[in-house]
């Protein structure tokens, strides 16, 4: 703090040197906060030699980095200072930020390959929405631009696809050399995430689905079908249903392994879930080993697409699509609306976060489970049931 301190009296004892039409302004008309911040960068600009406080340099550098609060003065000086002393970067092309961005990802081994696909799938649609982007300067790039292509890329992709590619527009002008102040990407508001409501099937119309399919006529047509069972009683994704095996099985201990999918390389948490044999489970599970006596190593599941067939079932129904994730969501509403606590469905599912993520994206019912419940509201004002009979008059006795 006195390092700081005699930098800022050696700041200020050389900008008295300095004409008065090039001094700053007097300190007791600036915010405190601005007084504060301005002090430590001017202490620090003068010591390398940048420039000395004079209003036209200040405003040149960074007039975003001036506040009138303080603790956020105090908040911005850390990153502010390291931008200072670290040296500046060449401003080169969009196509060598991109270049950077892909050799990175690419090269990153705690990335998933699906992840890695993912980021590279958002450049090519930006590069698509946005055509001789690779050929500009970044230094020639401004928010109008950046504003105008986000219009365009909205209007045409989720939120969830446009938040991702905003990220990777960022990171790629920073790459090509451009600093958090002049990066014109970060002005760039992203947009709000909305909660898929599903239309779930009923029971009797699920149960319809499965008919549908296996007397379709395929060749695998049953074995679709028993896919479609494995991912509903199991609230698998279809990549682990891929995985699973009869040796994850446990007929004594009455469980089933499940290999987790999605894990971050940098994630400590388990590899594999226990997930309890649920009645409608165990009864298929039973039935595939005796009808076709697997090997430990076979796979549980002969086949492991059956999108066709599901969406044909779900078009003859007249029920919503579902996909193979889908089925996933069904397995949700069911447990919770068999009494389950979030918590321990959290653990089934394989959620890092327990119950939090189940309360905010599984908390849809069935409406046929809503209206079960609703009719269980009453407000005391209401008839009395018809399996409820009045006591008759006179059989309650005084005291």
């Amino acid at each position: 703090m006195f390092q700081v301190e005699r930098d800022i009296n050696r700041s200020n004892g050389d900008c008295k040197k300095q004409p008065e039409n090039q001094r700053a302004a007097p300190i007791a008309r600036r915010p405190l906060a601005v007084i504060f911040q301005s002090a430590v960068l001017d202490a620090v600009r003068a010591k390398r030699g940048i420039f000395c406080a004079g209003p036209a340099q200040r405003q040149a550098v960074s007039p975003e980095s001036e506040t009138d609060v303080f603790t956020t003065a105090k908040l911005r000086l850390p990153d502010k200072l390291k931008e200072l002393c670290r040296p500046k970067a060449e401003v080169g092309t969009f196509m060598d930020g991109r270049l950077k961005y892909e050799a990175k990802t690419k090269n990153d081994y705690t990335l998933a390959p699906l992840s890695k696909t993912y980021r590279l799938r958002c450049i090519e649609c930006l590069l698509k929405t946005w055509p001789g982007v690779d050929r500009l300067k970044v230094g020639s790039i401004e928010e109008a631009d950046c504003q105008q292509w986000a219009a365009r890329y909205a209007a045409h992709y989720s939120p969830t696809v446009f938040n991702n590619t905003v990220n990777t527009l960022r990171r790629i002008l920073a790459l090509a050399g451009l600093g958090h102040d002049a990066n014109p990407a970060m002005k760039l508001e992203r947009l709000g995430m909305r909660h898929k409501e599903f239309e779930l099937p009923t029971s009797d119309e699920f149960e319809r689905l499965l008919v549908l399919i296996e007397t379709s006529g395929a060749a695998q047509a049953r074995d679709c079908a028993d896919l479609v069972r494995f991912l509903a009683f199991t609230g698998c994704r279809v990549s682990e249903a891929k995985q699973a095996t009869w040796t994850d099985v446990s007929w004594e201990l009455n469980e089933l392994t499940i290999r987790c999918a999605k894990r971050r390389l940098t994630s400590s948490a388990a590899l594999t879930r226990i997930l309890p044999l649920i009645p409608a489970l165990k009864q298929l599970l039973e039935r595939l080993r005796s009808e076709r006596k697997p090997q430990p190593g076979d796979h549980i599941c002969a086949v492991f697409e059956a999108q066709g067939s599901l969406t044909r079932a779900c078009r003859l129904v007249g029920c919503q699509r579902l996909t193979h994730h889908s089925l996933r969501h069904l397995f949700t509403p069911r447990c919770v609306e068999a009494g389950i606590d979030f918590a321990t469905v959290g653990r089934w599912l394989g959620h890092a976060d327990g119950r939090m993520l189940i309360s905010r994206t599984y908390g849809h019912l069935r409406r046929e489970h809503s209206q079960a419940q609703a009719a269980k509201v009453t407000f005391g004002t209401m008839q009395s049931p018809a399996n409820e009979l009045p006591l008759p008059v006179g059989t309650v006795q005084n005291g």
